[in-house]
């Protein structure tokens, strides 16, 4: 546990010293994507670069990332791969994430999440083709969008600088009920997981208007999302064990 702890600070302070470097500052994240009001958020291509290094959500292609969870009563794994793969969405280059939920060693979920970075650091979710297994077959969810096509729009998923009491809207697709916001708590948490114990923890609060449940996570510096925990619907939970880099 100790050796697993150092790790994990030692990738705190290097993504602290990245992100400082090439980042500028940046109007706050309510006023870039509000949740209230006409949601039009400005996309200029020539804004966005091609890394995604926010210290609270740096995505490396070739990361490897493994949750260990519950969803009900089922226990389940989820795997995150930063890809190498891009498309070009609202002319902005995003990145694909696969992020893979398994029962019992088998996958039940499949999801591309496409991101891109801000050059004052804000990380924007640009769409999700997310597919569901059902009867044996995986078949392509309903609230699966892209930014540009058929009214979705993009939204942020990580801010450049966080801070309490910040709210913005994380995407915007109506026909897929795919709503979801999220509000800052506080950037004073603490939280231990497999990989270790963390403290200055951001969390936040997610919820959407179309869904009855509203779930916290919890990012550490230079390292990423570090848990999740449904605190109103269902119960579901997902701690972080491990990260790998190449």
């Amino acid at each position: 546990m100790l050796r697993q702890v150092l790790q994990a600070t030692a990738i705190a302070t290097l993504g602290l010293a990245g992100v400082a470097a090439g980042q500028s500052s940046s109007p706050p994240p309510g006023q870039l994507a509000p949740i209230h009001g006409p949601y039009a958020p400005k996309i200029d291509p020539a804004n966005f670069g091609t890394k995604i290094d926010n210290s609270y959500l740096p995505f490396k292609p070739g990361m490897k990332i493994h949750f260990v969870g519950v969803r009900g009563k089922t226990r389940q794994t989820d795997d995150e791969v930063v890809t190498s793969r891009t498309r070009r969405i609202l002319g902005v280059r995003a990145t694909a994430v696969r992020d893979t939920v398994s029962e019992h060693g088998h996958a039940v979920e499949r999801t591309d999440d496409w991101y891109a970075q801000d050059k004052q650091g804000n990380v924007w979710y640009m769409g999700e083709d997310a597919f569901e297994l059902k009867n044996g077959h995986f078949v392509r969810a309903s609230d699966s969008w892209q930014a540009g096509v058929n009214g979705g729009k993009p939204g942020i998923i990580m801010p450049a600088h966080p801070k309490p009491g910040d709210a913005y809207r994380q995407e915007y697709y109506p026909p897929g009920k795919a709503l979801d916001e999220a509000r800052v708590l506080r950037l004073s948490g603490r939280r231990t997981v497999p990989l270790g114990s963390f403290k200055h923890v951001l969390v936040t609060s997610e919820r959407s208007p179309a869904e009855p449940q509203t779930e916290q996570k919890f990012y550490a510096r230079g390292v990423g999302e570090i848990a999740e925990t449904v605190v109103k619907g269902h119960h579901e939970e997902f701690k972080l064990v491990s990260v790998t880099r190449r």
